[in-house]
């Protein structure tokens, strides 16, 4: 298979670059696309359930991952880049996140990677495509470049799926952004967004409020204690953040026996049961049930977990969040009186007993099935996307911009040094990640394991993958 820098690549660059580009889809009256990016599983588990509600008003749906778009496999690039700096390097991305957010948005070098994807998104887009949705805020800049350079006519949503808002969600050009709270949708308008309205979260129709029969079945089925308190400890699809030692401290505390679920990072469960955590799962189809299950959602950043929590009636807790968007997410949840976020070790127990025991687990649980109720009161996210797209007269796009399109030529060279420029990325941190050096590699192979970092409350070690 040849690699990125090889001349197949750049021939096929070229072949794509320097093809005639394709017409605009116009407004149309039954087909909505929706554009996501497989980065985690908050961004697609959006999509998907926006898709069957909307196909369940009588909409074609059409969807596309954003990464599948960049040319050349710089989608898996982007993903496994981003994946390996939250593992290895969380510093590095904390500083990205403040720097862009700082900033009001992406550097050149993301913005040139994004406009590589523009010419096979229009292409992929079919006619009659009446609105075009973003879960995504990379995919929210491409779809708002071109609506604002008049090559898409049909409107642009975006959908906040976090719940608090980077810069990077709002994009000039796109119409509409759909918040679930009005927290977020604050602070989508303080970043520059016009139209933002408030219309709840959107999850999957099997997580809704159990009752003691379901709680019995699911701890049944789970083979979970029958009467203690559980604390279900989650950490994204990918199973990243100091995981391994909070439940070392859920254990100590004896506020909740935490139950674990690692998502697709196997390795992580199994050294969670060498550790002595004897309910550590990796991926868990059920999840519905395993709340049911639970009397507390242990959680580090605030994704589609929180919100199919609040669905449940569970309460959440926010506790050691990873950095960037898992800090974020917990100071808005917390403002918005949905969350309780957990700052200090030393409150760790009391504030799960309030959550489990006391007062504060109803008051949290209600204000956030108060999300949903709402949402239902206008149809939700779906309702509020099949009415975009059903105005008549369509929304008017903002002005085009007067500048021309680049020359294929032009847009062959830039195509071509973001390709080499994420090729020698990775490399360099592969080779990093590879071998042991200088003491630079040495503390990134070492150091950054947010398990392990020297200081923090040593964890049992199980085997190492």
């Amino acid at each position: 298979m040849p690699h990125l820098g090889s001349t197949v690549h750049l021939r096929a660059l070229a072949a794509a670059t320097l093809r005639p580009g394709p017409q605009p889809p116009t407004a149309g009256a039954g087909r909505v696309a929706i554009v996501s990016a497989s980065i985690g599983a908050g961004h697609d588990g959006a999509a998907a359930e926006l898709a069957r509600r909307l196909t369940a008003q009588g909409l074609a749906v059409d969807r596309f991952d954003l990464l599948d778009l960049l040319p050349a496999g710089l989608g898996r690039l982007v993903r496994d880049g981003y994946h390996r700096m939250l593992v290895r390097a969380p510093w590095a991305y904390q500083r990205i996140y403040r720097s862009t957010e700082r900033a009001g948005g992406g550097g050149p070098l993301a913005s040139a990677l994004l406009r590589t994807a523009e010419e096979r998104l229009l292409r992929a887009l079919r006619p009659g495509t009446g609105a075009v949705v973003s879960t995504y805020p990379g995919a929210s800049r491409v779809l708002g470049g071109l609506r604002l350079r008049g090559r898409l006519d049909a409107p642009v949503l975006t959908y906040l799926t976090d719940f608090s808002v980077h810069p990077l969600w709002v994009a000039d050009g796109v119409d509409v952004h759909l918040a679930a709270h009005a927290v977020p949708a604050a602070q989508a308008r303080a970043a520059g967004a016009r139209d933002v309205r408030v219309c709840g979260p959107v999850v999957d129709p099997r997580f809704r409020p159990g009752g003691a029969r379901e709680r019995a079945a699911a701890r049944t089925r789970f083979g979970l204690p029958a009467d203690a308190p559980l604390a279900l400890l989650v950490a994204g699809s990918w199973g990243v953040g100091p995981v391994r030692r909070v439940a070392a401290e859920l254990r100590a505390c004896g506020a909740a026996v935490p139950v674990v679920v690692c998502g697709r990072n196997e390795a992580l469960a199994a050294r969670l049961r060498a550790d002595g955590v004897e309910h550590a799962y990796g991926w868990v189809d059920d999840m519905p049930a395993l709340m049911h299950a639970a009397d507390v959602l242990v959680q580090n950043a605030g994704g589609l977990s929180s919100l199919e929590a609040f669905a449940v009636g569970l309460p959440v807790a926010s506790y050691r969040c990873i950095p960037g968007h898992g800090l974020t997410n917990a100071a808005a949840l917390a403002e918005a009186g949905t969350a309780v976020w957990i700052r200090d070790p030393d409150r760790l127990e009391e504030e799960l007993r309030a959550l489990i025991h006391g007062p504060l687990g109803p008051r949290r649980r209600a204000a956030g099935l108060a999300l949903f109720a709402a949402g239902s009161d206008g149809g939700g996210p779906a309702a509020e996307i099949a009415r975009v797209h059903r105005a008549d007269p369509p929304l008017p796009s903002a002005r085009p911009s007067a500048r021309r399109h680049r020359p294929a030529a032009r847009r062959l060279a830039a195509t071509t040094a973001v390709a080499c420029g994420l090729w020698a990325c990775a490399v360099g941190t592969g080779i990093a990640v590879a071998h042991d050096g200088p003491d630079v590699i040495h503390a990134i192979g070492h150091g950054l394991d947010l398990d392990d970092v020297p200081g923090r409350a040593p964890a049992p070690e199980g085997p190492r993958p």
